[in-house]
């Protein structure tokens, strides 16, 4: 029992960051309808500079309690290179897929050579800094707090992006833009500026999910790679365009991993595309998507 609990926690902390990950694909692609491969960039290049940032931050005397306030800002702080990647994206908007994965696939290459010449070839990580927060212990169950301060931060942006998209002016105007460009338009919405707006959070959740998850695993030039397959998965799990189909994508992916690892850990992967085919047969549009008609 107390091993089953300390793997469920587990497989929901990599949920919890995943879910961040796989909100902005989904709000990208419910409004913009483009299918973001560079999610995983933002992801590697938020972990990447939150070990920079806060590196020197502790160096400039940053007391090691507000490590996790550090590493949001440094997530949110890289919101400034959505606008210019959105519009280098202009030229595939309602064009085939094929352009939008190739574009996309482009600057995870792009990315990665940046990661390599800034950072090196080599892992960088902040160690165990993150212990700081502590570690709650009952018997053999063990979690550091760490790890629930950022399921908390997922859930936190899972409701506060129910409330914008179903309770706000603005939300509805998402809506309304994703289910008819021209018709919003037409009663005077600024498309243009709205999907830079929404590009950019989608990029702002790709570099606060990897910021948040650097004090616990290395940042690493695979990482954008093996972590896009996964948002991915997640997407085609819960159903390309939903919120929920994300949340719950995410939960399936993170709980599926962890136990796949405990058990059988040469499966882990294996595990996942299983689901991913099963969905796919039973059920295409995904778990939370709409079938097109």
């Amino acid at each position: 029992m107390v091993a089953f609990a300390n793997i469920l926690l587990g497989g929901v902390f990599h949920a919890a960051v995943l879910f961040l990950v796989a909100a902005g694909l989904q709000l990208v692609f419910g409004v913009q309808k483009i299918l973001n491969l560079a999610c995983g960039s933002f992801y590697a290049l938020g972990a990447y500079f939150g070990v920079s940032f806060v590196g020197y931050a502790m160096t400039a005397g940053l007391s090691p309690w507000l490590i996790m306030p550090g590493l949001l800002v440094a997530g949110v702080a890289l919101g400034f290179i959505g606008p210019p990647i959105e519009r280098l994206l202009r030229a595939v908007y309602g064009r085939d897929d094929s352009f939008q994965l190739l574009l996309t696939f482009a600057l995870v290459l792009m990315f990665q050579d940046v990661f390599r010449f800034v950072w090196g070839p080599n892992p960088r990580s902040l160690d165990s800094a993150y212990l700081i927060y502590g570690v709650i212990n009952a018997r053999e169950f063990s979690v550091p707090v760490y790890n629930l301060l950022v399921i908390a931060a997922a859930i936190a942006t899972a409701a506060g992006f129910g409330a914008l998209l179903q309770r706000t002016n603005y939300g509805r105007i998402l809506r309304a833009t994703a289910e008819n460009r021209a018709m919003a338009e037409a009663l005077g919405v600024d498309v243009r500026r709205l999907y830079a707006v929404v590009f950019t959070i989608g990029a702002i959740l790709g570099t606060t999910a990897g910021a948040l998850v650097v004090p616990t695993a290395a940042a690493s030039l695979d990482m954008a790679i093996d972590f896009v397959i996964e948002a991915f998965a997640v997407v085609v799990i819960g159903g390309l365009g939903s919120m929920r189909g994300a949340l719950a994508g995410a939960l399936i992916v993170g709980l599926i991993r962890a136990y796949a690892i405990m058990l059988y850990p040469e499966a882990e992967v294996l595990a996942i595309y299983v689901i991913v085919i099963a969905v796919l047969l039973l059920r295409p549009a995904g778990l939370f998507g709409r079938p097109v008609t």
